[in-house]
């Protein structure tokens, strides 16, 4: 697994794009761009374009900035249930049912991992 973006380093990237475009694009694997980026520096197109996303970074909230640059990093259930902690305490006290079933012996050993991960997913 790959270390989340930081969005107050992307932003100094982004925004110190005027030194040397597509930098922040490079940090946040947007390889494509970055090179473009790169093609085009001697103009002012990059540069202009890497101060508004670094504006844009900037006004998203840490959550927007999670879903549109790291989305791809946690699992799915983690990034739910840790929003969620309804949800999580559901989750665990189900867990800690099956877990007893399992061991009273009503339930193998296979059927105890099945349903666990029915309910981890």
């Amino acid at each position: 697994m790959s270390k989340p973006k930081d969005q107050k380093l992307a932003i100094i990237l982004a925004v110190g794009g005027i030194a040397i475009p597509g930098l922040h694009k490079f940090y946040l694997k947007r390889y494509g761009w970055g090179i473009v980026y790169l093609l085009f520096w001697w103009t002012s197109i990059p540069q202009a374009a890497s101060v508004i996303e670094g504006v844009w970074y900037l006004s998203q909230d840490r959550d927007e900035f999670d879903q549109n640059f790291n989305s791809g990093l946690l699992p799915e259930a983690v990034s739910q249930a840790s929003t969620d902690p309804a949800r999580v305490t559901a989750i665990a006290q189900a867990l800690r049912q099956l877990d007893s079933l399992r061991q009273e012996g009503l339930i193998s050993e296979y059927e105890f991992e099945q349903k666990r991960r029915q309910l981890l997913e």
